[in-house]
């Protein structure tokens, strides 16, 4: 037979690793003050809990800069004015517009 509160202390165990794992991932996505409020609900040390906000930050900065490079690469290879000409060649325009003038209240008429 197993211990019943060493069981539970397993399980508890298991659910701080599973719940921190989990925040650390999502973290990525997330704003500092999020993942704080998150994190503080944790029973973990100070230094795991300021050890796991910069992990976050640098995970969500490493994040950024690799989606905004890979943007980057993509754009560079673009040739704006040939997309443009396909576009004109393809499409036909069609503009609808309409315009009309009010007199503004309080103006008096020069005329």
């Amino acid at each position: 037979m197993t211990d019943k509160s060493s069981d539970n202390k397993d399980n508890k165990l298991t659910d701080i690793l599973k719940k921190a794992v989990s925040t650390g991932i999502s973290a990525a996505f997330m704003t500092e003050d999020a993942v704080k409020g998150i994190i503080s609900d944790l029973p973990l040390p100070k230094d795991m809990v300021n050890g796991l906000l910069q992990n976050a930050k640098e995970t969500k900065e490493e994040f950024v800069n690799s989606i905004k490079n890979e943007l980057k690469t993509y754009l560079n290879k673009i040739d704006i004015s040939k997309e443009v000409e396909k576009i004109v060649e393809k499409y036909d325009f069609e503009i609808k517009a309409s315009v009309s003038l009010k007199r503004k209240p309080n103006v008096d008429s020069q005329e």
